[in-house]
């Protein structure tokens, strides 16, 4: 029996994760097109300065389900590295260590945010809050949280990563994208790291040698030489479904099509309705345009001396300073990178085309730079060049009434013959790329030796999937 022809969109861990797992148990013949001229998506890497840096900040959390832990062991080896998690937040003007500390939390706070917060947990004790029915963003976390902690970090964050007030953004938003959305679970994550009643992995995280972006490379190579055909610079121009589905894309100027009894993508779902024939029912095409991406600019400054701070992440939440986080490659990857030069990755999130999207390289290091000294941690030494980088798909925004809307473009996409959306993107999830990854897995084991997809069996995946929860 001929085995199944699948053709995967998109080469970031889920795309290449699935065509590993595909070939690996020789259940599929696989191609996989992705438009970069490289794997991982917004989890790849490239070089700068002769430094291999990420599109942002990027890390394997403990918490990767152990299957896939192990063969990513298996794939990096030594190259794997196990790191101490040594960032800092910047709150009401003092920097507070992240993930929090206990002695920060005693000594560095400031003292109406203490106090505050300590007013906060008194009143829960005191009056439990009620919920009113209708949840939202700031329902949520106002009522595990408390005021302060809301008014200083959340959302003034919010704000900024998604472009809009806190009170215009569902609830989903607060249960899949704050890990710690109550005092209670917040304490729990502190006491967590504290000797004696620190948890297996707490404090810290896995991360490549050579950059986040290995990770996908070193899945991509094991996948190519089991069989798969990753085609780069290969951009998806429209997806026929029939009884044999074809994909045109482009690749250096030139029109090809390919066929496949199954197409799995991990595009945007909202890019998947508008390249898909026959023509798209029109309620999916109007969903499609209430469901938006927050897009981000990153600003890589390459910095003249060996280190710059000691620090992995810094997190700005007060809505004065531009950046989001601003992150030092080098000290992921334990000093990996040239001696004498270190990079500094900037985040700003933006939307496609706004004034932030179309700044020029010079005055986004000008902006970067001048947040920095506002912090009170200038660049001191000589800045040799500015790099940056768009990513129009960065996170997805859950507004308010977002569910109704996915809902409709889901319900097309999983009616689709032998069609599946998955992923980040495709499943439009604040998701890490363990969970990512936990997607590609499950869906290989939704589908069967005789090439049929167990749709029951992908329901109950889906219904793991929404627990996900982002580790930040």
């Amino acid at each position: 029996m001929a085995r199944s022809r699948i053709v995967i969109l998109g080469a970031g861990p889920a795309g290449v994760g699935a065509a590993w797992q595909l070939v690996k148990q020789g259940k599929a013949d696989v191609t996989v097109l992705e438009q970069r001229d490289g794997v991982g998506g917004n989890a790849g890497s490239f070089e700068v300065a002769g430094m291999q840096v990420d599109y942002g900040s990027h890390r394997l959390h403990p918490a990767c389900e152990p299957r896939i832990l192990d063969d990513l062991r298996d794939l990096l080896g030594d190259d794997l590295l196990s790191r101490p998690r040594h960032g800092r937040i910047r709150l009401q003007g003092r920097w507070i260590h992240f993930p929090l500390k206990p002695q920060d939390l005693a000594l560095r706070l400031p003292l109406s945010f203490s106090g505050g917060v300590a007013l906060d947990m008194t009143r829960k004790l005191v009056r439990p809050a009620r919920r009113n029915g209708h949840e939202t963003f700031t329902s949520v976390l106002e009522q595990g949280l408390g005021s302060t902690i809301c008014r200083d970090f959340y959302f003034p964050y919010a704000v900024k990563i998604w472009g809009m007030p806190p009170d215009q953004l569902s609830a989903m938003q607060a249960h899949r994208r704050v890990s710690a959305g109550s005092l209670a679970k917040m304490a729990k994550k502190i006491i967590s790291i504290v000797p004696g009643f620190k948890a297996p992995g707490a404090g810290r995280f896995l991360y490549p040698r050579e950059g986040f972006g290995q990770i996908s490379r070193a899945i991509a190579k094991a996948a190519t030489e089991l069989g798969a055909d990753i085609r780069t610079s290969s951009t998806v121009k429209k997806v026929e479904f029939g009884a044999v589905h074809r994909v045109t894309y482009e690749n250096n100027g030139e029109t090809h099509t390919v066929e496949a009894d199954h197409v799995w993508s991990t595009l945007p779902i909202t890019i998947l309705a508008k390249i898909a024939s026959p023509d798209v029912p029109e309620q999916v095409i109007s969903a499609s345009k209430h469901i938006s991406y927050r897009a981000m600019v990153l600003i890589y400054l390459v910095v003249d001396e060996p280190q710059w701070t000691e620090f992995d992440a810094h997190y700005f939440p007060e809505t004065e300073i531009k950046l989001t986080r601003l992150s030092e490659p080098k000290n992921y990857s334990g000093g990996n990178g040239p001696k004498e030069k270190t990079v500094l990755c900037g985040e700003l999130p933006c939307m496609v085309n706004d004034d932030v999207w179309k700044a020029s390289d010079e005055e986004l290091g000008e902006l970067c730079c001048e947040a920095l000294e506002k912090c009170g941690v200038p660049i001191n030494a000589s800045i040799s060049a500015v790099v940056t980088k768009r990513l129009a798909f960065a996170y997805p925004i859950y507004r308010e009434g977002y569910e109704k809307h996915f809902s409709i473009q889901d319900e097309w996409a999983s009616g689709l013959d032998r069609v599946l959306t998955f992923g980040r993107q495709g499943l439009f999830a604040h998701d890490n790329t363990h969970h990512a990854l936990a997607m590609a897995y499950g869906a290989v084991d939704c589908l069967e030796e005789a090439g049929n997809f167990s749709a029951d069996r992908w329901s109950e995946y889906r219904k793991e999937f929404a627990k996900h929860v982002v580790e930040d």
